[in-house]
């Protein structure tokens, strides 16, 4: 159903006719659901709506994420470009970090993930790039500096926000390429704790005479140290064509 898209992807649909935003929703509704538990099925449905609504940044996005869901990871890679360039937003920096990545391209991800000041970013997707990044450094055979990269304002083992648990669970995944396995096993016990703050029926969580706090998200802009690189030029990204409706038509896999 239409309705069981989310109200700000909704207003993004306002520019197509009734009809065709209809039929984007309910695709997309249905892409959303189905991503975890069956992304092939997934992917047909971000297909199905980029056919009448190529040229709305969410259905771009939504067909991106799909695309990296089924290890297509060049097309997922040019939809994030073409959906950053019409939205204006870097959010999904991470992913298309990962999809260079995907693409066995680490050291192009590297420059990537660097091409955006950190402090421009909200601070999920300040962590998300951290994860994207410090992976990077691993596939690249460089454990220290995938450590490093974690190193950010965000992992704070005495507060825990909704990013917190990845964070601390790709830390700890690295202090074990690195050998130190009993501070992994502390990080993995604070993921653990951070989850269960995470809880709404839980504020705050004692551990080990540590308060993590679950409910300062709104809070936790936390700062980076801004890059001064170049942002990367999505003007030379390839564009889909469009079809007779003015939506664009994503190239098939």
């Amino acid at each position: 159903m239409p309705s069981d898209l989310d109200k700000a992807a909704r207003i993004q649909l306002k520019t197509l006719t009734k009809e065709n935003a209809d039929w984007v929703a309910t695709h997309l509704a249905m892409a959303a659901r189905l991503l975890d538990t069956d992304p092939e099925l997934a992917h047909q449905h971000a297909l199905s709506a980029a056919r009448k609504g190529g040229r709305i940044a969410v259905v771009r996005e939504s067909l991106a994420i799909t695309a990296y869901s089924v290890g297509d990871f060049a097309l997922a890679l040019r939809e994030l470009r073409t959906f950053r360039r019409i939205s204006g937003s870097n959010d999904q920096l991470a992913l298309m970090v990962d999809s260079e990545r995907g693409m066995g391209r680490p050291d192009r991800a590297l420059e990537l993930g660097r091409s955006v000041p950190r402090d421009s970013l909200p601070a999920m997707a300040q962590v998300a790039l951290a994860i994207a990044m410090s992976g990077a450094r691993l596939d690249l055979g460089q454990p220290e500096a995938a450590l490093a990269e974690l190193e950010i304002p965000q992992l704070d083992p005495d507060r825990a926000f909704s990013y917190s648990p990845p964070l601390y669970r790709a830390y700890a995944e690295v202090l074990d390429e690195l050998g130190r396995a009993d501070e992994a096993e502390q990080w993995r016990s604070r993921a653990e704790v951070a989850e269960d703050a995470l809880d709404p029926e839980d504020d705050v969580i004692e551990i080990e005479d540590v308060s993590i706090d679950a409910d300062a998200d709104d809070d936790a802009e936390a700062d980076a140290s801004p890059n001064d690189e170049a942002p990367v030029d999505d003007a030379a990204t390839d564009e889909a064509p469009v079809d007779e409706d003015g939506g664009d038509v994503p190239e098939g896999r």
